[in-house]
């Protein structure tokens, strides 16, 4: 225990100046997490770091913070030169793998440089592109993107270029280097200067991160806050093996066990998310669903209902799943279990972020036991039971098979299938408390009627 407490110190004793560690404290940051006491003196020092750690452990702030005090030590408070202080305009570059994730890092730098005037910009499709130019042409400090939107700037925006870049952050770094990102992130890294400082975070660390890491890290310092793919302890995992025709049973008394929680249910393709949360509403709960097939406004409507508390139940793809930081949720439910093993560490540190406790559950039916196999291995553990009782849970069948066929009937109606990517559709505007909305305002029955 001895060891431990001299581990931690404050933002202070790690060399954070004073403007920033005022601005920790606005947020709640009392003292470093373990990832920011481990990185933050190595990049303040202005070395490449490679930081893995879990997710919900502070990562945007290990590299936020370097930054800002660079922009602050070597730009802002920089002597002026012949009576003109050099342009900090373009300082630094954020790349991140979805939308909100790059939303939510730009509200972290806004929070974190409100004393010292920083200028940044988002970067992401789905929003209005001119709108973004415009913020280009002002100027900012901090750029936070998504690789090809900032790619599609950096070939057609008139005089934006990154050749000031002093630093260059590439957050979930794992997902960054998926096929669809790595034509945009390769021209980047060629387009951009050499001589720069770089960071590298992710809570997995794979082969490619590690190609990633030789091509464009100097000599970088690698911070391991976490073992390569761990969860936090305060997060209580469990399964449920089920038959495929049961799910939605066993899903509907899991959350009727837990009413008024906050919670993430994960599923495997945006029509699943669709579905599920008609499904859920029309049994009572407040769910809203987020995918990839919504446009951005719908998804950012979604986000902040969530968030507000508006809704408790958030029903979503793996577009949910990377680095947003939503302190209060209390359970992560995976609907469908993933591909990809990896997924699921991202997946459950939804929940049990900085320090709190949290649960994820995973309904498992007889199709998807490989993968499940896959994520034990990959944790390295075998989980406990979610304990329940069969046929109490079956008791809600009649109930929820009319809740699917209800479902099933508007997913029809207002498509199904044909769905595109980014339409606005009025099933969206009706979750999101539009004219439309004849279901969400007015069925305020308590979600344990659904076990009745």
């Amino acid at each position: 225990m001895e060891e431990e407490n001299e581990v931690v110190k404050t933002f202070a004793e790690l060399g954070v100046r004073q403007e920033l560690v005022l601005a920790c404290d606005r947020l709640g940051w009392k003292n470093p997490t373990k990832i920011q006491a481990e990185a933050l003196p190595h990049a303040l020092e202005g070395k490449d770091v490679i930081g893995l750690a879990q997710t919900g452990s502070g990562k945007t702030g290990a590299f936020a913070l370097p930054i800002l005090q660079a922009l602050l030590t070597h730009v802002l408070d920089s002597e002026p030169k012949k009576g003109r202080r050099p342009d900090p305009a373009f300082f630094a570059c954020v790349l991140s793998p979805t939308r909100e994730l790059a939303i939510q890092i730009a509200e972290q730098f806004e929070a974190l440089g409100s004393d010292i005037s920083l200028r940044c910009v988002v970067l992401v499709g789905g929003l209005d592109r001119m709108q973004q130019t415009i913020a280009l042409a002002k100027r900012p400090h901090v750029i936070v993107a998504t690789p090809g939107r900032l790619w599609d700037h950096m070939c057609d925006t008139k005089g934006f270029s990154l050749k000031t870049l002093k630093y260059l952050v590439l957050d979930e770094a794992d997902r960054l280097l998926n096929e669809e990102f790595e034509k945009s992130l390769n021209l980047i890294l060629e387009e951009i200067p050499r001589d720069r400082k770089t960071f590298l975070f992710s809570a997995t660390m794979t082969k490619k991160v590690k190609k990633l890491q030789r091509a464009c890290l100097r000599n970088p310092v690698k911070i391991e806050a976490a073992s390569k793919y761990s969860t936090v302890d305060t997060l209580k995992q469990q399964y449920r093996f089920v038959a495929a025709k049961d799910k939605e049973c066993y899903l509907v008394y899991m959350l009727s066990e837990m009413p008024e929680s906050i919670a993430m249910i994960f599923t495997r393709t945006c029509e699943g998310a669709r579905f599920l949360a008609l499904l859920l509403r029309s049994l009572g709960f407040r769910a809203i669903p987020i995918t990839g097939q919504m446009t951005q406004s719908n998804r950012l409507g979604a986000l902040n209902k969530f968030k507000a508390g508006e809704c408790n139940i958030l029903v979503c793809t793996d577009v949910a799943s990377r680095g947003l930081d939503i302190p209060s949720v209390d359970a992560v439910i995976n609907y469908d279990i993933p591909t990809n093993s990896k997924d699921y560490i991202h997946r459950v540190g939804r929940t049990a972020r900085a320090g709190r406790s949290g649960v994820g559950i995973s309904l498992v039916n007889q199709y998807e036991l490989e993968w499940y196999l896959q994520i034990e291995k990959l944790i390295g553990k075998k989980l406990p039971e979610y304990p329940a009782e069969h046929d109490e849970v079956m008791s809600l069948q009649g109930r929820v098979d009319e809740a699917h066929r209800l479902s099933k009937m508007n997913m029809k109606e207002s498509g199904g299938r044909k769905k595109r990517r980014g339409e606005d559709d009025e099933e969206s505007e009706r979750f999101l408390g539009g004219k439309n909305d004849k279901r969400g305002n007015n069925d305020k029955r308590s979600s344990k009627k659904s076990r009745r």
